[in-house]
């Protein structure tokens, strides 16, 4: 998954407004996320992955971090959530969980139309407290 994370910082140097990582503070939680087109991924990673590249489909990244730790080590967490376009369309998201050494992320597809703003709610639970992450992004078929 190094190379996926890899893929991702390196797209962040030279995206620009394609698209941004963003963090939010949520209790003892830093929650890191980001949404992309799946198409921003080589075919070799996403294959690697079992991620489907289109131009209507979007990758979620969502992170999770303990801040109530010097360190903030990536943290293991129950995560749902689902996308609601502006006609109030639901779409359940599915998260797997990625493991690569101290890293730990959570990865989920959901499709989309031109020009489609998706209004994102993920709950996240670390067995302490439950959050809520909510956040809107616009997409664009390239």
């Amino acid at each position: 998954m190094k190379k996926v994370l890899f893929a991702l910082s390196f797209l962040s140097l030279f995206s620009g407004q394609v698209w941004a990582e963003n963090m939010k503070k949520l209790g003892n939680m830093d929650v890191h996320y980001m949404a992309i087109v799946s198409t921003f991924l080589t075919p070799e990673i996403a294959k690697s992955y079992g991620i489907q590249r289109s131009k209507y489909n979007s990758l979620l990244n969502i992170s999770v971090m303990d801040n109530q730790q010097e360190n903030k080590p990536a943290k293991t967490v129950k995560i749902t959530g689902q996308a609601r376009n502006n006609l109030g369309q639901l779409k359940a998201l599915a998260f797997n969980e990625v493991i690569e050494g101290d890293a730990i992320y959570y990865l989920a597809q959901v499709s989309f139309n031109n020009e489609e703003t998706l209004h994102f709610t993920i709950k996240i639970n670390d067995g302490k407290e439950q959050q809520t992450l909510k956040f809107s992004q616009k997409f664009y078929v390239d």
